[in-house]
């Protein structure tokens, strides 16, 4: 009998799965554990747009889809970043409508990168853009920000362009970041662009957490190089619309006709009603997203003030929802071993630092997209489980 796994790819071997999701399915068969793992926020669909969905369904809105994506939503996207952060795309020929930002970065990925080619991926970040580019036959290289605040600085990057020279074609941005909360200035995004504009050099830009950015302005690569930029955005965050997998890609027309190759080979188009619940999203304007944002600000100051109190040293997100926490002394600085000894011992259940790529060792990620009830009690908890540590030491 011919074992037909060892005939595939061979760096299918090589990719990691998702741990994030891994740990949260060990953690949920735990009773009675509290969980700030996995970044899903507990909020409802709102009912405008989950009322947006069902009409669509039954005014028969479930044939095929324009592959681009609906003409009302491609409007509506254009129409809110033109609006809201100042960019300009057009809605027929710059933005593709996709299986959320998931498949977008997959699809951007994919279709910039040839063999050899290097993406710098700055971390810690969510752990999807190292697997993207390993599927895509490039090397992705990742690069610790841990000693600069979190934050891919002008000397770093100029360090690992220095290095690899033009075999690098891309430099992937999260900004808000998951999972640190850190968001960059304009002024800052300006600095790095200056190192890569008019090179051959993509910005792969995902701004999921775009709407969660309580301390700042909006920033993007995308208003001081949009010809390098593509953009991914999307629903699932900053509307509580997790299942219904929609996002977009904007970029230049000429690299949106290529990235919609890759995506209409592999999902034909997204579902109709799916995208006109995300028009009347955009359409309803801000006043769901703002009740959200007001509740997610007071349980990351809540949550960071007991945490601070228990001796984690971490600094104050400026958007999407979590923090960032260094492991105090006096607790396991393993911090794999100690996400499973906090879920067992403690109820709580948190995501590893090093599950986010290098600079991430050490640290837990706190995801506060939960009620303030259940942060209140998950503190209560884990000042308990400090205490007895520290009696302990």
């Amino acid at each position: 009998m011919v074992e037909m796994s060892e005939h595939m790819r061979k760096i299918l071997n090589d990719v990691p799965t998702l741990k994030v999701f891994d740990f949260s399915q060990y953690v949920s068969k735990i009773p009675g554990i509290i969980k700030f793992t996995i970044g899903e926020p507990d909020f409802d669909t709102p009912e405008y747009i989950k009322r947006a969905g069902i009409e669509s369904i039954e005014n028969n809105r479930t044939h095929y889809a324009p592959q681009r994506g609906t003409v009302g939503l491609r409007q509506a996207i254009a129409d809110t970043l033109a609006n809201k952060y100042g960019l300009q795309y057009d809605p027929t020929t710059e933005i593709l409508v996709t299986n959320g930002v998931t498949e977008g970065i997959s699809v951007a990925i994919t279709a910039i990168t040839n063999p050899g080619d290097i993406i710098l991926v700055p971390t810690p970040t969510f752990s999807i853009y190292t697997p993207d580019v390993m599927i895509a036959g490039g090397t992705p290289v990742e690069v610790d920000t841990s000693k600069t605040g979190f934050k891919l600085t002008p000397a770093l990057l100029k360090h690992y362009l220095d290095k690899y020279g033009d075999r690098v074609k891309g430099v992937v941005f999260v900004n808000p970041s998951n999972p640190t909360g850190i968001a960059y200035t304009q002024a800052e995004m300006n600095e790095l662009a200056a190192l890569i504009k008019d090179k051959p050099i993509f910005a792969i830009c995902d701004e999921i957490y775009s709407e969660l950015n309580y301390d700042g302005e909006y920033s993007s690569m995308a208003k001081i190089m949009p010809d390098q930029t593509i953009l991914a955005n999307g629903f699932s965050k900053s509307y509580a619309m997790t299942g219904w997998r929609i996002g977009y890609l904007c970029a230049p027309a000429k690299v949106t006709d290529l990235l919609f190759k890759v995506h209409a080979f592999a999902v034909t188009d997204i579902a109709t009603f799916v995208q006109d619940a995300a028009e009347a999203a955009l359409k309803a304007g801000d006043e769901a997203t703002k009740e959200m944002d007001a509740q997610y600000i007071k349980r990351r100051d809540y949550m960071y003030k007991r945490l601070t109190e228990m001796g984690f040293e971490c600094s104050q997100p400026m958007g999407a929802f979590y923090i960032f926490a260094k492991i105090p002394s006096f607790l396991n600085q393993d911090d794999n071993k100690l996400i499973y000894q906090l879920a067992n011992e403690a109820k709580v259940a948190v995501t590893a630092g090093s599950n986010f790529g290098k600079g991430g060792e050490g640290y837990l990620r706190f995801s506060y997209a939960t009620s303030l009830e259940q942060i209140k009690e998950g503190m209560d908890r884990l000042t308990e489980f400090c205490k007895q540590a520290k009696n302990n030491a």
